[in-house]
């Protein structure tokens, strides 16, 4: 019998479910997009029904095709993509509104107004988090008070509140376990992530009832047994972690100081500084990295709304390249300092400028540009996001020199190469890039002792390829120069 663990990892595009081997390695993986939905400028919906169908799907094809029936899954793990939100009714499980998605803005204005009363640093000192129509709480609140009838069923307890994980865990379980585990918690806005609970002064601050609330549990915990998951029936559900934190977790990155950066729609770097939740001084984002037998670890992250995305517009909205692969022969045939700058601010700019009202522009054009320039403009763009993230946390007394990388755009060797001459700083690729999914297999084989200690995961690490910084600190200073220009015009 050959044992596994299965990831189901549910991100902003797609679902994907990856069956494990014990040592780490991918056995089988099977991924199914579903659509994205902008009803007005600024808002980015997904039908909780059409991610419940893709996990299913991809579930049962993996265990279908590739699990025999002398196979065994151990356990299974669950990441998400963070902060989006969906409310659902207790008693039939259905959706009272799409899930409003963490890139959506509709809350920018009310977000504002708190920030006006000065109530930014109460929050922050709670939730190591800034008011920003990223986090949950003011989605949650949206559809409080802009779906007919949902305020009042909430108040009397009819509703239930999660995050992705939360919500598939829901329909996997038979609504049996309303939970969720302290990374996510961690990004809603509503949890203290020192005194790791609920918070009632951030309930009544945001107009959320506690009846909505899922448990919180540690990362690696008993979720509960899946009965409503076809092939996986009778499996525990035994990790669920945040994107990004499982990302760290898959990384192994467990010691102060280590840190990953994860390229997918959005970047988003995380530094491990262990049983300190740090208080950033410029807009960094204190939050949960793992919680473990009751204990948490915490990291500073920042985080950058478009990375892949922005190959994405790319190649669907100006139709620059017909695939993302392109861009690599694309970006080697162009010079470095070309003078083009795309910043692309979509959605408004993440860390360290939290401006949700900035908007996309692309500068230094002239008759000389073309397609090669603007895709290689696109692909600097997400590693000079990278450097100003690099720079905040060395200003808050951390320079991360190592960075550990991961994410559908790392395979892209020019753009490793590019990250780390404008970091200055080594940039590790990993033998398994899919780390997201594995730091949620990781956390379930931990609770199924399958691993004995964070050690033995240690091991597990192996390196693909090494990129170290070759340009000069003039020549890379020249470059971020430009960038920060660009930013200044927006």
């Amino acid at each position: 019998m050959t044992q596994y663990l299965l990831s189901i990892d549910q991100g902003t595009t797609s679902s994907r479910a990856i069956l494990f081997g014990l040592d780490g390695t991918i056995h089988a993986t099977r991924q199914q997009e579903f659509p994205q939905q902008f009803p007005a400028s600024g808002w980015v919906e997904h039908d909780p029904e059409a991610i419940w169908t893709s996990v299913r799907a991809t579930c049962d094809q993996v265990m279908s095709e590739a699990c025999g029936v002398e196979d065994q899954v151990v356990a299974v793990g669950i990441t998400n993509q963070r902060e989006t939100t969906v409310v659902w009714d207790r008693q039939t499980g259905e959706p009272v509104y799409n899930a409003i998605v963490w890139q959506d803005r509709r809350t920018a204005a009310y977000c504002e107004s708190l920030k006006q009363e000065g109530l930014e640093s109460l929050v922050a000192g709670k939730t190591g988090l800034l008011i920003d129509p990223y986090f949950s709480a003011t989605k949650i609140r949206w559809i409080l008070d802009n779906v007919d009838g949902v305020r009042e069923r909430a108040e009397r307890g009819e509703l239930a509140f999660g995050t992705i994980d939360s919500f598939l865990l829901w329909r996997l379980t038979g609504g049996q376990s309303h939970r969720t585990d302290a990374t996510n918690a961690s990004r809603t806005l509503l949890f203290d992530i020192h005194r790791q609970c609920w918070d009632d002064e951030l309930l009544a601050l945001f107009g959320i009832p506690a009846s909505l609330l899922p448990e919180v549990m540690d990362s690696s915990d008993d979720f509960g047994e899946i009965s409503e998951g076809g092939a996986l029936n009778g499996s525990a559900v035994l990790g669920i972690a945040g994107d990004q934190q499982a990302a760290l977790f898959g990384q192994t990155c467990f010691d102060v100081g280590m840190a990953k950066s994860t390229y997918g729609t959005g970047c988003f770097l995380m530094l491990n500084t262990g049983d300190k939740a740090l208080a950033s001084e410029h807009r960094l984002l204190s939050t949960v990295a793992y919680r473990l037998n009751g204990k948490p670890t915490y990291a500073l992250e920042g985080s950058i709304f478009v990375a892949g995305a922005a190959i994405q517009w790319l190649r669907d909205g100006l139709k620059l390249i017909g695939d993302a692969g392109e861009t690599e022969p694309l970006a080697e045939q162009t010079p470095l300092d070309h003078g083009v700058y795309l910043v692309p601010a979509f959605t408004g700019l993440g860390a360290p400028y939290w401006d949700p009202n900035a908007r996309g522009a692309i500068f230094g054009l002239t008759r000389d540009t073309g397609i090669k320039e603007i895709v290689t403009a696109g692909l600097q763009s997400v590693c000079y996001q990278t450097k100003d993230l690099q720079k905040a946390m060395e200003h808050d007394g951390i320079r991360p020199i190592n960075l550990r990388v991961d994410g559908g755009m790392v395979a892209n060797n020019w753009v490793l190469q590019f990250l780390a001459n404008i970091l200055g700083a080594r940039v590790d690729r990993p033998s398994v890039v899919e780390t997201t999914a594995l730091g949620a297999a990781y956390l379930a084989g931990l609770k199924a002792g399958v691993y004995g200690s964070l050690e033995e995961l240690t091991g597990l690490w192996r390196c693909d390829r090494r990129f170290e910084p070759v340009m000069t600190k003039e020549h890379r200073d020249r470059l971020y120069q430009g960038w920060a220009e660009a930013i200044g015009r927006l």
